[in-house]
């Protein structure tokens, strides 16, 4: 140690600023540093004495954490560990770069942090030279024990692989896999710090190119058995902070060292890099031992060991070779990529991925062939996974559009097929059979031109999952054709049902229900044997599933016949059937023909007789008597399970009225029953209405003479003729009302004008008396003439027919009244 342990740690920021303490308090003004493992891998004895005595961290159970430091010799790791903790370690002369630490250091955390620190050799020092034996074990021991692990660089190693420790990362990472993978439960958190950032690259490009490269390498790993799935998130998480350059921006370096240090001491902030799924679980007594035990692993794994420069040479360059290969192969590959993906069956893509495969091989080999034999056989052979994974992927895609395509060719083409050969007599299988047959060929003639020798992958999976898919869309088209012949029969049955239904209920008798059963009987029989023959041309021989289909056409072409019944008993349709069935009883007598009531008919007999007829057919229509069936199980509960199918409410469609519709269409029925009761009443009061027989013979007697005068008579039996035809014509127009208003009307014109003539007469013997009658004659006679018009044809015409004619009769006696008063003013001016 020597002057080190004199060192002091400088304070941060200065002035005013918080500041690192220097001393721990469990040091005593002592150094607490401990050589953990010195430069010739012995591990320290005094580990237990160090947590118990010096670092007070025996007794805090699991509550303590382990950081470890990891980086290129001379980078200020030291330095960092220093500012962020509060630790001693020995920091380099700034006046010789030499290699300061050696071996791995631990110290705790001041002002009582229970973090324990481990200061690790740096990597690619010139003092080790090319033996880098020591520095892969300390880094495989730092990621085995720390739950934090400090990647300390440069912002120039950024990118870099030697210079960023990106090698020596990807055989520690690999071999603490093979060592510790499949036991280890919790992760490592890899926190980047990135030293002198001084230039204007933002953090965030630099954490990007960061993680693309551990990426990298962590897909590069050679993983073990089980672990080949395993991903980089699932043991290490990746953070990243960045320090300005110490020398040249003091201020600022300092300033971003205590925000980076709060990030370990603060527990609520968000930053907190002490985080539970990074806990070891081992205790803090335990530690020691642990500890021990992980680097007599390290120590005695051979995997471990240095490749020769002629190894790294060959590493790196096959690696060059790969990449370079890989470009032409990716360009003919990506050509044909979108086209596959967009669905499309590229035609000719077996023979590019093959041309493109070899000539890749060939550039490979003709370089790389020349490096160190056994790595340039592993690289070969991951190559060529790489190589045929790419060629994999798109195969796969081309056989995936090929089996979509190969799906639907075969769906719509046997559907078409069957469509076909319904009319004929083949076979489902010799149908479907066909179609498959030709889909298969086109299909596997596909995955052969896909193949490609020497490739590990095989489509075998691919054409299974065909055959799995045809079987599955087989049974598809099997269903879908039992299911079409199921609603032809039962259309087949519901014309016969609808027929048969509609003729016995529109002739209600007590065999009705009996003549609808015996139809359902029978349309059911014949849906059954054609179910039958469809069910062996589609080959279901199953005995459950020929079964459920008999159910199923059963219940449909009952459900059918239900339906057509409900039709029929429709409220109309009943009170249209009752009130038939009454008008046949009450307007019909035995012999069919039209009854004429006479006033010794008991005609409220013949009506309480007809209506309890009609109304007993109400009953009848409520419910399905099924008891005439000859198919149906009695009673008719015991179908459901047998006959129908589980689960059939068949109680439920025996009801086509119910009791509240009853109720409702009695009511009706009850008023156009007495409608027609009333109707016949009338017409019997109408017959009784008649003229008396002495009446007619008196009639005779008296006009016997006037009769013979009008008929020996030409002119007389002329005008009678032409006088009766006129009545005859008018009544049956009923035109009287407007034949009376327009006798009216020329009567009153034909007053008008003979009062006209006498005031003319008067006016001649006095013409200053009466100036003014001529223009008061024709004022009234227009008045009276725009009277006259003619109502519309019909009964409702006759009340204002007779209104009318009284007004032309009113009219005429003023008329004539004042024709009086004109003539016998006249005689006594004539007497005067």
């Amino acid at each position: 140690m020597g002057a080190a342990d004199n060192q002091q740690v400088p304070e941060l920021g200065g002035a005013g600023s918080h500041a690192v303490p220097r001393t721990n308090k469990f040091s005593s003004g002592k150094l607490t540093r401990l050589q953990m493992v010195d430069d010739e891998q012995r591990f320290s004895d005094k580990l237990s004495e160090y947590m118990q005595q010096r670092w007070g961290l025996a007794d805090a159970g699991f509550d303590y954490n382990v950081v470890a430091v990891f980086g290129s010799q001379s980078t200020g790791k030291s330095t960092l560990l220093n500012r962020l903790f509060g630790t001693r370690f020995d920091v380099m002369d700034e006046g010789q770069r030499q290699q300061t630490t050696r071996g791995i250091w631990a110290d705790r955390g001041t002002d009582a942090m229970p973090v324990l620190i481990l200061d690790v050799e740096g990597t690619d020092g010139r003092e080790r030279g090319e033996n880098q034996d020591f520095e892969r074990k300390s880094a495989l021991f730092s990621l085995a024990v720390a739950e934090v692990l400090l990647v300390n660089m440069w912002e120039t190693m950024v990118g870099l692989y030697n210079g960023a420790n990106m090698g020596l990362l990807k055989t520690v990472m690999e071999v603490n896999l093979q060592l510790f993978g499949g036991s280890q439960g919790s992760k490592t958190l890899l926190h980047f710090v990135i030293r002198d950032h001084v230039s204007s690259t933002p953090l965030a490009n630099l954490a990007k190119t960061l993680r693309i490269d551990m990426d990298r390498i962590w897909m590069g790993l050679n993983k073990p058995e089980g672990l080949e799935d395993a991903k980089l998130g699932d043991y290490f998480d990746l953070k990243f902070s960045s320090l300005p350059h110490k020398l040249l921006q003091p201020e600022n370096f300092e300033q971003a060292a205590l925000a980076l240090r709060s990030q370990f001491v603060d527990a609520k902030s968000s930053e907190y890099v002490f985080q539970p799924e990074y806990k070891r679980r081992v205790p803090a007594d335990g530690f020691p031992r642990y500890a021990e035990a992980v680097w007599e692993k390290v120590v005695s794994n051979k995997d471990l060991d240095l490749p020769t420069q002629q190894e790294l040479l060959a590493q790196y360059r096959c690696d060059e070779i790969a990449a370079a290969a890989l470009i032409p192969f990716r360009a003919a590959i990506d050509a044909l990529r979108p086209r596959v993906r967009e669905g499309e069956i590229v035609q000719g893509l077996g023979e590019v991925a093959r041309t493109a495969r070899s000539q890749a091989l060939g550039a490979f080999d003709d370089q790389a062939a020349r490096y160190h034999s056994e790595v340039y056989a592993k690289k070969r052979s991951a190559f060529v996974q790489t190589l045929d994974g790419e060629l994999h992927a798109l195969a796969l895609n081309q056989v995936k559009n090929a089996l979509s395509q190969a799906a639907d060719t075969f769906s719509s083409q046997s559907h078409k097929a069957l469509e076909k050969a319904e009319s004929s007599d083949r076979s489902f299988s010799v149908v479907v059979g066909a179609v498959r047959k030709r889909v298969s060929t086109w299909f596997n003639d596909l995955v052969d031109s896909l193949t490609i020798e020497g490739a590990e992958w095989t489509l075998a999976a691919e054409v299974k999952q065909l055959e799995a898919m045809l079987d599955t869309i087989t049974a598809k088209l099997r269903e879908a054709e039992m299911e079409r012949a199921l609603k032809q029969l039962r259309r087949q049955a519901q014309d016969t049902l609808s027929e048969a239904v509609a003729d016995r209920l529109n002739n209600p008798d007590e065999a009705m229900w009996s003549g609808v059963m015996a139809g359902f009987d029978a349309a059911n029989a014949e849906a059954e044997q054609q179910l039958r023959r469809r069910m062996d041309m589609a080959e279901v021989y199953g005995g459950e599933q020929r079964s459920k289909l008999q159910r199923a056409l059963r219940s449909g072409v009952w459900e059918d016949m239900v339906r057509a019944l409900k039709e029929e008993v429709a409220d109309q349709m009943v009170l249209l059937k009752l009130r038939s069935k009454l008008e046949d009883r009450f307007r019909y007598d035995e012999a069919g023909l039209p009854r004429v009531w006479r006033p010794s008919d008991d005609i409220d007999a013949q009506f309480a007789q007809a209506r309890s007829a009609a109304q007993a057919l109400l009953p009848l229509f409520s419910r399905i008597d099924t008891s005439a069936s000859s198919t149906l199980p009695q009673p008719v509960s015991a179908a459901v399970g047998t006959f129908f199918p589980p689960g059939f409410d068949v109680e439920r469609s025996l009801v086509l009225i119910s009791a509240s519709r009853q109720r409702e269409l009695g009511k009706r029925f009850g008023r156009e029953a007495d409608a027609l009761y009333l109707e016949a009443k009338r017409a019997m009061v109408t017959t009784q209405n008649h003229v008396p027989v002495w009446v007619m013979v008196l009639l005779v007697l008296l006009g016997w003479n006037e009769a013979m005068t009008i008929l020996f008579n030409p002119l007389y039996l002329v005008l009678t003729a032409l006088v009766a035809g006129s009545a005859f014509v008018l009544h049956n127009l009923r035109l009287w009302g407007p034949a009376v208003r327009a006798v009216g009307g020329l009567v009153n014109v034909a007053n008008d004008h003979v009062h006209e003539l006498l005031v003319e007469a008067v006016n001649r013997t006095d013409p200053g008396r009466n100036r003014d009658a001529p223009a008061e004659g024709r004022s009234r006679r227009q008045a009276r003439s725009e009277e006259i018009e003619m109502d519309p044809l019909g009964d409702s015409s006759k009340d204002s027919s007779v209104s009318r004619s009284s007004n032309s009769s009113h009219s005429i006696s003023r008329s004539n009244s004042s024709h009086s008063i004109s003539r016998s003013s006249s005689k006594s001016q004539l007497h005067t």
